[in-house]
C-alpha cells in the first residue's frame, strides 16, 4: 500500500458521516480528485466522462445515486462536514470535522496531483 493510499484510508475513517436527503445529488457535480482515488474506481470511458461534465454531474452518479459510494473520493465525503463545503439541504453530522483534520486533508490535496472527475 502506498503512502498516499494509507493517507486516504486514514482520512476516510475520520471524516464524520451523516444521512443525505434521499434522492438529493446537489453535491454530485464535477470535482477534483486524486489520481490514487481514481484508480480505486471502476473505469469510465471518455464519452461517459464528457457526458457527465456536459451535464455538470459525476460519471458515477446513477439513477439511484452514487454507484461508488463506498469508494467515493475524499472531497465527496467532505461535503456537509465542514463550513467550507456546506450541504445545500442543510444536513450535517452531529459533530463537524475536526479543523486540524480538515487542514490536513486540504494540505494533502495541495501535495498530490488532482484530476477532474
Amino acid at each position: 500500500m502506498t503512502e498516499h493510499s494509507q493517507k486516504i484510508r486514514y482520512f476516510r475513517t475520520r471524516i464524520p458521516s451523516f444521512d443525505c436527503v434521499p434522492g438529493c445529488h446537489d453535491c454530485c457535480g464535477p470535482v477534483r480528485v486524486t489520481t490514487t482515488e481514481i484508480a480505486l474506481l471502476p473505469e469510465k470511458s471518455e464519452l461517459e466522462h464528457q457526458a457527465a461534465l456536459d451535464a455538470w454531474s459525476c460519471p458515477y452518479l446513477g439513477a439511484t445515486g452514487c454507484e461508488v459510494y463506498g469508494e467515493r473520493p475524499l472531497i465527496c465525503r467532505l461535503f456537509g462536514t465542514t463550513p467550507r463545503l456546506v450541504c445545500p439541504k442543510g444536513r450535517r453530522p452531529k459533530d463537524m470535522i475536526e479543523p486540524e483534520l480538515e487542514r490536513e486533508i486540504f494540505e494533502h490535496f495541495n501535495e498530490v496531483r488532482l484530476v477532474l472527475l
